[in-house]
């Protein structure tokens, strides 16, 4: 079990990018959190298998045709062991 703490810059406000987080992070059984920065980022804390975190990632990066992640920064921190579901916040 791990869980990161992730930045994502570039096209992901105002484009439903939490949402697809959420569901793309339900589906994997991820649990965790999501919400926008001041400064047009997006922050997240997302925890799991390593494995299915890093199709997290990439499924992530790859975005669809109105989501474009420029950047994706993340940091290990310590594991949440009650979480039970992703939410937006």
């Amino acid at each position: 079990m791990t869980r990161y703490y992730i930045v994502v810059d570039g096209r992901v406000q105002g484009v439903g990018f939490r949402y697809y987080c959420q569901m793309n992070a339900s589906n994997l059984n991820l649990t965790g959190w999501i919400r926008n920065m001041d400064n047009g980022m997006v922050e997240m804390e997302i925890q799991g298998d390593e494995k299915i975190l890093f199709k997290f990632i990439s499924i992530i990066n790859k975005g669809n045709y109105f989501i474009r992640v420029t950047s994706l920064s993340k940091k290990v921190i310590n594991i949440l062991p009650n979480e039970t579901k992703f939410k937006i916040i």
